[in-house]
C-alpha cells in the first residue's frame, strides 16, 4: 500500500467561484443562475451543451489490516467531467451524445422521439431501470455522494437497446426496454430485457408519494456474473465485498422495490434490491440489499420531482439552500458456497447548493463489514465540488 496523501489543496476554479459569490453584491445570484449554454433557432430547434464536474476527497481512517496495513489510501481527484453535446425541438425529438473525460468512456448518447399518444421512443446507449438511485437519478441530483451499497451491486450501468416510455397515464410512468450488443465502450455483451411501473397516488405542490417496481432479465455472452460494492466512497477501486466471478451463469434476474415520500422540505426514500444469478456449472447464487433515508432542506425548499425520479433542489435565497441526510444501506452477498460478504453503513451528509450550478457536498460513513475470516470496519471522510450546468 502506498501511504497516505497530505490533505488536497483548496481547488483553484472553487476557491475563485466561492470568493465571487460573496464579493458580489446583489448581481451574484443572477450569475449563479443564468449561464448561456444553450441557444434556440427561429425554426424551435435547440442547441446547448451540458455537464456535470466533480471533485472528490476521501479520508479513511479504522481501516488497518491485522498485518499493519491500512487497506484503503487517501485520495483526491475528479469524480466526473461529464459534457453532454445535444439538439432537441420540444415535444418532437431530442438528440444528445455524452462523454467523461475522467474516466474516458462514452455516457448517455441517444436520439429520442416525443409522441403525445404513442408515448416516447429512445435509442441509443443510457441507463438500465433496475436502480432508482442510479437508473433514474442523475450523477449530478443524488443527495448523498454516492449510490448506496446495493443500488451499486444490482444496477447494470449503462447498455446500448431501445426503450419506450409512457406518462399520459395520471399517476403512472410505464417504461420497458430491450437492451443487445453491450455498451459504446466495448464491454457487457449480451441482451437485457428490463421494466418498470413507477406510481403516484398522491402528487401535488407540496406532496409527493413515489410507489415504483422494477426488473429485468440479462444473458451475459461471456457467462460470467460478479456483484460487488465499494463502501459508496468511490475513489478507490477496493471493495470489502465481492463474490469474485461466478462463471457459468446462464441468466442474470435482477428486481428492484422503491418508494418515497416528500411533503414541503422532509422526504424518506427507499429501495429493496435482489440479483439472481442462475449457473449451469455450479449451485444458483442469489443476494439483496436495502437502503432507506431521509432528507431535510433547513432553508426550506422542497426536493423538486418530475419523470419519477428527484432532482437537486433549487435555492429560494440568495445565500442557497442547505439540506441534511442520514442513510442506512445493508447487502448481503453470501449464498451457500459464495462468501461475497456482508456490509452495511450509515451515512450522515450535508449539501449547500449555490444557484442553480453550484453544489458542495459533505458525507461522513461509519461502514461495517464481513467477509470471511476479515472483518473491516472503515470511517470515511468525504468532500466534493459540483459544477452542472
Amino acid at each position: 500500500m502506498t501511504s497516505r496523501v497530505s490533505a488536497a489543496r483548496p481547488l483553484p476554479v472553487l476557491a475563485a467561484a466561492v470568493a465571487a459569490l460573496f464579493a458580489a453584491p446583489a448581481q451574484a445570484y443572477d450569475l449563479l443562475n443564468d449561464w448561456p449554454t444553450r441557444f434556440k433557432t427561429a425554426s424551435g430547434i435547440e442547441y446547448g451543451v451540458r455537464g456535470t464536474i466533480q471533485y472528490d476527497t476521501n479520508r479513511f481512517s479504522d481501516d488497518t489490516l491485522p498485518n499493519g496495513q491500512e487497506r484503503f489510501d487517501d485520495l483526491q481527484t475528479w469524480r466526473r467531467k461529464e459534457t453532454y453535446l445535444y439538439a432537441r425541438k420540444n415535444g418532437v425529438w431530442e438528440l444528445a451524445a455524452g462523454y467523461d473525460f475522467q474516466s474516458h468512456l462514452w455516457v448517455d448518447a441517444y436520439f429520442r422521439l416525443f409522441n403525445k399518444k404513442a408515448g416516447d421512443f429512445r435509442l441509443g446507449q443510457f441507463k438500465t431501470p433496475v436502480g432508482f438511485e442510479e437508473g433514474a437519478t442523475g450523477s449530478g441530483s443524488t443527495t448523498f455522494l454516492e449510490r448506496a451499497l446495493p443500488v451499486q451491486a444490482v444496477n447494470q450501468g449503462r447498455r446500448v437497446g431501445l426503450d419506450w416510455t409512457y406518462e399520459r397515464l395520471p399517476g403512472w410512468l410505464l417504461n420497458a426496454a430491450v437492451f443487445n450488443g453491450g455498451d459504446l465502450n466495448g464491454d457487457n455483451d449480451g441482451t437485457t430485457w428490463a421494466a418498470r411501473v413507477v406510481f403516484n397516488p398522491v402528487r401535488n405542490e407540496t406532496t409527493v408519494v413515489h410507489l415504483g417496481v422494477a426488473a429485468s432479465v440479462e444473458d451475459r455472452d461471456d457467462e460470467i456474473a460478479r456483484i460487488r460494492a465499494r463502501p459508496e466512497a468511490n475513489l478507490s477501486a477496493i471493495r470489502l465485498i465481492d463474490t469474485g466471478n461466478l462463471a457459468g451463469t446462464e441468466r442474470i434476474r435482477r428486481t428492484g422495490l422503491e418508494g418515497a415520500w416528500a411533503q414541503g422540505p422532509f422526504s424518506l426514500q427507499g429501495e429493496y434490491l435482489t440479483i439472481a444469478a442462475a449457473r449451469h456449472t455450479a449451485r444458483d447464487f442469489s443476494g439483496d440489499g436495502a437502503y432507506l433515508y431521509g432528507s431535510w432542506v433547513l432553508t426550506g425548499e422542497s426536493r423538486p420531482y418530475k419523470s419519477g425520479a428527484f432532482g437537486n433542489v433549487k435555492p429560494k435565497n440568495d445565500y442557497g439552500a442547505v439540506e441534511v441526510g442520514l442513510r442506512y444501506s445493508t447487502l448481503d452477498l453470501n449464498d451457500g458456497l459464495v462468501a461475497g460478504g456482508k456490509q452495511h453503513d450509515w451515512t450522515l451528509g450535508l449539501n449547500w447548493y449555490l444557484g442553480q450550478h453550484f453544489k458542495l457536498q459533505a458525507n461522513y460513513i461509519r461502514a461495517f463489514s464481513d467477509k470471511g475470516t476479515l472483518a473491516l470496519d472503515p470511517k470515511v471522510t468525504e468532500l466534493r465540488a459540483q459544477v452542472s450546468f
